[in-house]
């Protein structure tokens, strides 16, 4: 028998949803799953569950644990859209220059928002599933013409673009000056 190596994030999945499974009386076939070929890491070489390598990763995956993927999501929880944004968050992050609420934005303007979001609070504003992704601190998505030093130096990042390269090698590769808009960057 060949054994995959398995991470701890991927652990942390398994049992998860084995927890999800077992109340049900359901049951996991896992040699079947053993055979199964991982998810190909997403960016900063995280990978993600299967369900999510449909979509973009993170949003998707995290709108999936929030909303069950529903971005028009509004169940009088008082959090709204696939992301489930707070209505004082929404308007603080600019939100409402897409929507008066975040169900009533589209996927694309969500995720907008969440980017501006994460930089700030970091990915503590989504706690559960951020944890169940291995999502933590606080992350910058490149945009047209950002280069390593300006990101650094807007986020007042100590050491630098070096310091900032060094926590982000795995996602950019070996030459630092191969950023890509939508990539995302860890802030250290």
């Amino acid at each position: 028998m060949h054994l995959i190596p398995v991470t701890p994030a991927a652990r942390r999945c398994a049992a998860a949803l084995l927890g999800a499974l077992l109340p049900l009386g359901l049951t996991l076939d896992l040699a079947r799953a053993a055979a199964v070929p991982p998810p190909a890491p997403g960016p900063g070489g995280l990978s993600a569950p299967r369900v999510c390598t449909k979509g973009t990763w993170p949003w998707d995956c995290v709108a999936e644990c929030e909303s069950s993927g529903r971005w028009n999501a509004n169940t009088g929880n008082s959090y709204y859209g696939g992301l489930q944004f707070w209505q004082a968050t929404w308007k603080e992050f600019g939100g409402l220059k897409y929507a008066p609420r975040a169900d009533l934005a589209t996927r694309e303007e969500q995720i907008k928002v969440a980017e501006d979001v994460v930089r700030v609070q970091g990915w503590g504003a989504w706690p559960v599933c951020a944890k169940r992704y291995g999502l933590s601190g606080r992350a910058h998505f490149v945009q047209p013409g950002d280069t390593l030093a300006a990101v650094a130096a807007r986020f007042k990042v100590a050491g630098g673009w070096e310091a900032l390269y060094r926590a982000n090698t795995k996602t950019i590769g070996p030459d630092p000056n191969r950023l890509t808009v939508g990539m995302m960057l860890k802030l250290p």
